[in-house]
């Protein structure tokens, strides 16, 4: 993509101003989009992306800059105007690369552009079916199916030169039910760090079903009552509520500046004892998985809280030098078109002891919480409001009737302290995280939990 020479030389012009670490990431990636809607495909794209990004970082001070061009002139001048800004031009530094060569955890079978249209075309079709054919009351199927093969570069004053290639599948598929009157909708995604050989483990029929069951049912469903609840929160991407009211406020990108709740809190107990949460970016070929983050450190598996004690965070290398700490595996950026900064991977509740069964059964009047949505949280105060796609009323420990409408909104402190039922059947769920470093593939997840108390929005 970029001659190591010319690298180098990148390098030390970002360091004339007496820098104290400079960066350049190289990028090369083509992605394809497919869309079907009604059975009919509408759209399929091939785009291709490249560009460089150059970071310098000097005292606590940090510029980025980027380009499309991979001319010599152009790197240098954008390395040299980058650099003006942490002070006047004065010295003279020699960087020699050392390569390092990165294991490879996620081997994908097929890459996605040796794969012709039809073939993607006829996996989107067969969810497309299912989803139709599961009932008359299913008016519209809508179906997207994305892959991306990431080419990269990092190298550093450090003396670092490495690479990296990511590859990843994603399909959704969205159903919408109808009654004649009102509208609800079912939604799946499923994806991995695969080729497209992740639907030989994931059945694009079972998405189908699964979207329109979920559409069909909330279109019966009731309002939700409100009011404070013991609410039971499924596996998998039930996760997404440590994801974004825990996770975001372990990142040290919030933690190092004291915009965090959690700042300043390690060896402190913050959640129930029956909590051990981790982001672990070394799971074969999970969707949040890496080999490398986005500075070229390798992936780790971290241990956020280990029974309900705080005990690490999520550290780039500009939040750690804040922080006096080492960065460990959790910088990560969508492009080059973005500094990278502290995100998280995969990022779960461990299994605990007790059985689904139990939980349910404990709860005289309650809610189950079958599938989640979306959501916002503050990672200062650690407010969360998220909504539940799929929920039903818990009645003397039985699941009853569908509702829909639910939310639940609480405070992260609260929710990790009210923690109080694990379950063993632990499950992950794939999506796509937002912030300060642009969209990146992650995986949330969890067993089935009990929380004692929460807000419960509907009407």
């Amino acid at each position: 993509m970029i001659n190591k020479t010319l690298i180098q030389d990148v390098l030390e012009a970002s360091l004339k101003t007496g820098a104290d670490f400079a960066e350049i990431f190289v990028e090369d990636t083509i992605s394809n989009d497919l869309f079907m809607s009604s059975l009919k495909l509408k759209k399929s794209t091939t785009s291709r992306e490249f560009g460089i990004g150059i970071r310098i970082i000097k005292g606590l001070r940090s510029v980025y800059a980027y380009t499309n061009s991979k001319d010599k002139e152009t790197l240098l001048k954008t390395a040299k105007e980058a650099s003006l800004a942490l002070g006047d031009l004065s010295l003279n530094k020699s960087i020699v690369l050392k390569e390092r060569l990165n294991s490879n955890i996620h081997p994908v079978l097929y890459v996605p552009s040796s794969v012709g249209i039809s073939d993607k075309k006829a996996i989107i079709e067969r969810a497309s079916l299912s989803a139709k054919n599961y009932d008359k009351s299913i008016v519209q199927v809508e179906t997207t199916y994305k892959d991306s093969d990431q080419k990269i570069i990092i190298a550093n004053s450090f003396g670092l030169y490495t690479t990296d290639r990511r590859i990843h599948s994603r399909m959704t598929i969205k159903s919408v039910a109808s009654d004649g009157i009102e509208n609800q909708t079912g939604y799946i995604a499923p994806g991995r760090s695969m080729g497209i050989e992740m639907f030989d483990v994931i059945s694009p029929e079972k998405c189908g079903v699964d979207a329109s069951e979920m559409a069909i049912t909330m279109l019966k469903a009731k309002p939700c009552p409100s009011g404070k609840m013991t609410v039971a929160i499924e596996n998998g991407f039930g996760g997404v509520i440590f994801h974004e009211a825990c996770g975001h406020a372990l990142e040290a990108s919030s933690v190092s500046k004291n915009l965090s709740v959690f700042s300043n809190k390690l060896g402190e107990k913050i959640a129930s004892s029956k909590v051990t949460a981790v982001d672990d970016g070394t799971i074969k070929n999970a969707y949040g998985s890496i080999n490398i983050d986005d500075e070229g450190n390798p992936s780790e598996k971290k241990i956020l809280i280990e029974n309900g004690i705080l005990k690490s965070y999520m550290v780039d290398y500009l939040s750690g030098k804040r922080m006096g700490v080492k960065a460990n595996g959790s910088s990560r950026r969508e492009s080059y078109q973005f500094a990278p900064t502290s995100r998280m991977t995969n990022t779960y509740i461990k299994e605990g002891e007790d059985d689904s069964s139990d939980i349910i059964a404990s709860i005289d009047n309650g809610l189950y919480a079958k599938r989640m949505g979306g959501g916002s949280v503050n990672p200062i105060t650690g407010e969360f409001n998220f909504s539940v796609l799929e929920g039903y009323l818990v009645k003397n420990g039985k699941i009853k009737e569908p509702v829909r409408g639910a939310s639940l909104i609480g405070k992260s402190t609260e929710i990790l302290n009210n923690i109080d039922m694990v379950g063993k059947n632990l499950a992950l769920g794939s999506g796509t995280c937002g912030a300060a470093s642009g969209n990146i593939p992650t995986n949330v997840g969890q067993p089935l939990i009990r929380v004692s108390e929460i807000t419960v929005g509907g009407r």
